[in-house]
């Protein structure tokens, strides 16, 4: 499994053609990604270690504390979460440009996945502070980083 974080100022997600959107204020965006072969062990890891990423100063929580020391993490600024599913982020480009999605799981397998990820964010940080995408469906994603910070979490 693989996540794409972003220390975000806010984020927001909608589906063209529906009424279906979500915003999250300061926080994280995760794009998440399951390959084939992921695990429940894979999303509990990566999701347990999205919820603990230090990536935010005591300067996010507290603007007056002036201290820009990457040392919180999104719990600890009480901080929200947008999780939208990315299967692309196991497009294979090594040969030619076409990206090959092969390594990606097949989306029985992956919404599985995606939910148990989910459940896990909810439990770690809250249900009233987990935000998501809707599976498999084409989206626009608004993402206005923060620093910019983005980091990479990979199950294995």
């Amino acid at each position: 499994m693989r996540a794409i974080v972003q220390k975000v100022i806010s984020g927001g997600v909608n589906i063209p053609d529906s009424n279906y959107k979500e915003e999250i204020n300061a926080g994280i965006v995760i794009l998440i990604g399951v390959k084939a072969g992921d695990s429940i062990n894979d999303a509990e890891f990566v999701a347990d270690k999205c919820s603990a990423l230090r990536i935010f100063s005591e300067k996010d929580a507290k603007p007056e504390s002036g201290n820009d020391k990457m040392s919180l993490s999104v719990k600890d600024i009480n901080g929200e979460a947008l999780i939208i599913s990315q299967f692309t982020l196991y497009g294979d480009t090594s040969r030619g440009n076409r990206p090959d999605f092969t390594k990606a799981a097949k989306p029985d397998e992956a919404l599985n996945l995606y939910q148990n990820f989910i459940d896990r964010m909810k439990l770690n940080l809250g249900s009233e502070k987990i935000k998501t995408g809707i599976f498999g469906k084409m989206m626009l994603v608004k993402i206005i980083n923060d620093g910019p910070v983005t980091i990479i979490v990979d199950s294995k």
